[in-house]
C-alpha cells in the first residue's frame, strides 16, 4: 500500500466512523469530521500533511517512489 491509497483509506473511515459517532453518540463529532476535511483540503494547497509524515517515517512509500523503483 502506498501513502496516497492508506490517506484516502484513513480519511475515508474517519469519516465514516466520525459521522456515526455523531449519529448515534454525540453531535460534537461532527468537528473531527469538519477538522479532517480541512486537513484534507489546506494539504491540498501547501502539501504538508502530518498522516502522510507520519506514515512515511513508518515505511510507506509513495507512488512516485514505488515507481521510481520499478523503472530501474
Amino acid at each position: 500500500m502506498t501513502i496516497e491509497r492508506a490517506l484516502f483509506a484513513m480519511g475515508g473511515i474517519m469519516v465514516m466512523l466520525t459521522s456515526l459517532l455523531a449519529i448515534f453518540h454525540h453531535p460534537n463529532w461532527t468537528w473531527v469530521t469538519l477538522f479532517v476535511g480541512f486537513n484534507c483540503f489546506q494539504s491540498s494547497f501547501t502539501g504538508f500533511c502530518p498522516p502522510a509524515w507520519l506514515m512515511k517515517k513508518f515505511g510507506l512509500k509513495s507512488e512516485a517512489e514505488n515507481a521510481a523503483e520499478t523503472n530501474n
